[in-house]
């Protein structure tokens, strides 16, 4: 499964954003790498490379290579509606995603993890597709055999609030898909529209 596996702290500074969570190298230095990171003196970035960049931070925020996130533009230009919103209302409903808002793992890269090594099943079939889209109704449950890993019981233990379109039952260890959440209710920091403006050229 291709996924990126380079320094996280250096691609944060980039974005001048910590897109991959509280990091406290990033804390130190939250200027771009490179000798010149840190200087004022900046070259005006043309309208192609803001463009760019947004569609990077978003590949990079949600964990997804160029291929994958092209088919998932595709998908959502056929759609009905705002683009750039129905884009991220698809990232957001990968299985990965789901389980990561669910707070069945700490970030995206260990809700990957989980769902690879087939610890998470949906409506009670074990999936080890962390691209699945889930669709509203499903149920993402941790396999029976699962729910006493220490990752799996740590993450939970220190989830914070939940979100409008996820529903959470303790007991049972499983969360229901509600609903594709809004544009305002999704709190990453992403420009989709510069994102369609870049793929529409």
């Amino acid at each position: 499964m291709a996924r990126y596996t380079g320094p996280k702290t250096k691609i944060a500074r980039k974005f001048r954003e910590p897109i991959y969570g509280p990091d406290k190298s990033y804390d130190k230095k939250n200027y771009p790498p490179g000798q010149h990171g840190n200087s004022r003196r900046r070259r005006k970035q043309s309208e192609y490379g803001i463009q760019l960049q947004e569609k990077q931070k978003a590949k990079y925020t949600y964990g997804i290579l160029e291929r994958q996130f092209r088919n998932v533009f595709a998908k959502a230009s056929q759609k009905k509606g705002i683009t750039g919103e129905i884009l991220l209302q698809l990232i957001e409903a990968r299985l990965d995603n789901v389980v990561f808002r669910l707070g069945i793992a700490p970030s995206r890269p260990a809700a990957r993890q989980l769902v690879s090594h087939r610890h998470i099943t949906v409506n009670g079939e074990v999936l080890n597709i962390p691209s699945y889209a889930v669709k509203p109704g499903d149920i993402i449950s941790v396999r029976e055999k699962s729910k006493s890993l220490e990752a799996i019981t740590d993450s939970l233990a220190s989830r914070g609030g939940g979100f409008s379109w996820l529903e959470w039952a303790e007991e049972q260890m499983n969360g229901k898909f509600l609903n594709y959440p809004k544009r305002d209710e999704i709190p990453e920091n992403i420009k989709e529209q510069l994102i369609v403006e870049l793929y529409s050229k």
